[in-house]
């Protein structure tokens, strides 16, 4: 799976307005400094995240954006989707066909039926770890929900992520 830079900098920016809490704003400057991004960049991020729903803009002196509603009412699908579309698209297989317009798989296509279940379980997984959970550091907890494996003994280890140099995306492994 990989998760863009634009995935990644707007679930940053939205943890970042759960930690200042329902009561405060940030302007677009203040997310740009918080996060080490660029203005542009930032402006971006919170006009989907508007435009999605997740965030509110409010106007005026001492506005900004803040959260549309409760950490722990916002998953990370919510977010995922909000900002790079769905997991596995659609229109997949056509997209894959080769030299022809449609896969010569699509009746019984094994590859097709293990992207989705694939899809699916990361589905599920992002759709049960709220923002909250992941500030409160209770992400991989739900992930036991999900497998059916449990932690591993001591607490949990964060998976590594790493940014690969050529492409703006972000490999967990």
């Amino acid at each position: 799976m990989r998760i863009s830079a634009l995935e990644e900098y707007g679930l940053r920016c939205l943890l970042s307005l759960a930690q200042v809490g329902s009561d405060r704003q940030l302007s677009i400057a203040e997310m740009a400094e918080k996060e080490g991004i660029s203005v542009p960049y930032a402006s971006k991020l919170l006009s989907t995240l508007r435009q999605t729903g997740l965030v509110h803009a409010v106007r005026g002196r001492g506005g900004g954006f803040c959260l549309a509603r409760q950490p722990k009412e916002i998953n990370l699908l919510e977010v995922i989707t909000a900002l790079g579309g769905p997991l596995i698209d659609d229109d997949h297989c056509n997209k894959y066909s080769g030299r022809l317009e449609s896969c010569v798989h699509t009746d019984n296509c094994s590859v097709h039926h293990t992207l989705m279940g694939l899809s699916n379980l990361i589905g599920e997984f992002l759709g049960n770890v709220t923002l909250e959970d992941v500030l409160e550091g209770r992400a991989l907890a739900s992930l036991s929900g999900v497998t059916g494996a449990s932690s591993p003994a001591g607490g949990c280890t964060t998976p590594a992520g790493t940014k690969t140099e050529n492409k703006n995306t972000f490999e967990i492994e």
